[in-house]
């Protein structure tokens, strides 16, 4: 267990010395059903799901962030480490919404409660907390983007 932690405590760390320099790929326009679009900063590797939006101070309203999957499952997400409340969208591999949680709140305790979807999910959206309601986003509506290519599990090792 403490290796583990140990591990994940590195890969945070070095992951946070060299997010500061950009690279290609990283970011990609989201277009919302009513026509707003948002950049979503991606999230591929292991390191960068685990990661997320965590010890950041804010999210604006035009950004996002957008966990990408190997395979379609039930993605558990937890707010630890989190300094602000989101909106997370759950999207099938047709980019269609298949679960949505809103206002979650950041977790300060020890123990966070996770948010799963109720049907698996390949893509995971997440942008500031009132974004489902001030876009009128629900469940089925289309969610657009282009990715040059998908994870592969050989990518995550």
């Amino acid at each position: 267990m403490f290796k583990k932690t140990l591990l994940f405590v590195i890969s945070l760390l070095l992951l946070l010395l060299t997010s500061s320099v950009s690279s290609p790929g990283k970011f990609i326009k989201i277009f919302l059903p009513n026509g707003v679009d948002l950049t979503a900063e991606l999230a591929i590797t292991d390191v960068e799901r685990g990661l997320g939006l965590m010890f950041r101070d804010r999210i604006n309203w035009d950004q996002a962030m957008l966990f990408v999957f190997e395979e379609e499952w039930f993605h558990s997400f937890w707010m630890k480490n989190v300094k602000f409340p989101i909106d997370i969208l759950w999207l099938d591999k047709d980019k269609k919404i298949v679960h949505i949680e809103t206002d979650v709140p950041p977790c300060e305790g020890g123990d966070c409660p996770s948010y799963s979807p109720k049907y698996p999910a390949l893509f995971v959206l997440e942008f500031k907390s009132g974004s489902v309601r001030k876009h009128q986003l629900k469940l089925y509506d289309k969610i657009d983007f282009i990715l040059s290519e998908l994870p592969k599990k050989e990518d995550n090792q």
